[in-house]
């Protein structure tokens, strides 16, 4: 079957795009003929610092197969750096079709002894970064009576992971956003989906490695390289994905998975109503069969890579 994905000619923000995976999606998309925004502050894994140069090193990558991209070094924690990333989309290809929203950075620590300041520099990267960077993109889409939305969301959020409740809960979050979104803006024709990936790159770098079961989690890691959740994102952007939206999926080396969302699975019933007691006695042995067990990503996805 030959399927025309539709992707020449059109333009796409690419957040965090000047490294990992970020850089991989930018540069399939650039491959099927997208104008790319390589959207990156060039900061450590933790945020710190700064510099144009991942940014740039994106977009002579690009450049140079004969693909089109410029740079741009707004930050997505503000509404007014944010506004400044789609105006710069506008003034350089005269519109947006994409929106890839991947910048992040990390701070993980165990959750009693989180910083505040930690807490709200992922939140504010993470979560409200997706939704000042989509936001403001929102009435460009509802005018041209289109758009697509390619968030990356996190099994650490989906699932649980340890010493991550500010990257969790950020993520998650996101999950959330994106629904609302796809919901919202459906009757514009625009798409809204989420990512969980799966990669070793400086995002995963810092993943503890000290026990066995650490070390041995971190080779499975190693196998899955960037790259193999671009094809993902390149779908999820596409025409081929036109009546896909509000999913969250995710990619993990040669697999794809399709994710369940929250929905009841049992209910139990009291005609005169329910007190503490009540419920002691009644419901929650018939909910303990069914309670969701406290896994983290690791628990869940306990098989190699294949």
């Amino acid at each position: 079957m030959n399927i025309d994905l539709g992707l020449e000619g059109k333009v796409a923000i690419v957040t965090g795009s000047g490294g990992g995976i970020g850089r991989e999606i930018a540069l399939s998309l650039a491959n099927e003929g997208v104008s790319i925004v390589v959207n990156d502050i060039g900061v450590s894994l933790t945020g710190d610092g700064g510099s144009l140069q991942p940014a740039e090193e994106t977009c002579g990558l690009i450049t140079q197969k004969g693909g089109k991209a410029i740079s741009d070094n707004n930050s997505v924690t503000t509404w007014d750096s944010a506004k400044k990333i789609v105006e710069n989309a506008m003034d350089n290809f005269g519109k947006i079709d994409i929106v890839v929203n991947n910048a992040g950075i990390l701070r993980d620590t165990i959750f009693h002894k989180m910083d505040p300041k930690d807490w709200n520099e992922v939140i504010d990267v993470h979560l409200n970064g997706s939704f000042y960077v989509s936001r403001s993109v929102a009435p460009l889409y509802r005018e041209q009576n289109s758009g697509v939305y390619v968030h990356m969301t996190s099994t650490s959020g989906l699932i649980g992971n340890f010493g991550q409740a500010n990257y969790s809960a950020a993520k998650l979050g996101i999950a959330a956003l994106s629904k609302s979104i796809a919901l919202d803006m459906q009757r514009y024709n625009v798409r809204s989906n989420c990512i969980a990936p799966f990669a070793w790159s400086r995002m995963t770098n810092s993943i503890p490695a000290n026990t066995d079961s650490e070390k041995e989690r971190v080779e499975r890691i190693k196998k899955m390289t960037p790259e193999t959740n671009a094809p993902l994102a390149v779908f999820l952007s596409s025409d081929a994905a036109k009546d896909v939206t509000g999913q969250i999926f995710s990619a993990r080396l040669n697999e794809l998975f399709l994710f369940s969302q929250n929905r009841p699975i049992k209910s139990v019933h009291s005609s005169d109503g329910w007190d503490a007691k009540k419920i002691a006695e009644r419901a929650m042995p018939t909910f303990k069969s069914s309670l969701s067990l406290n896994e983290r990503s690791g628990d869940v996805f306990s098989w190699d890579p294949i």
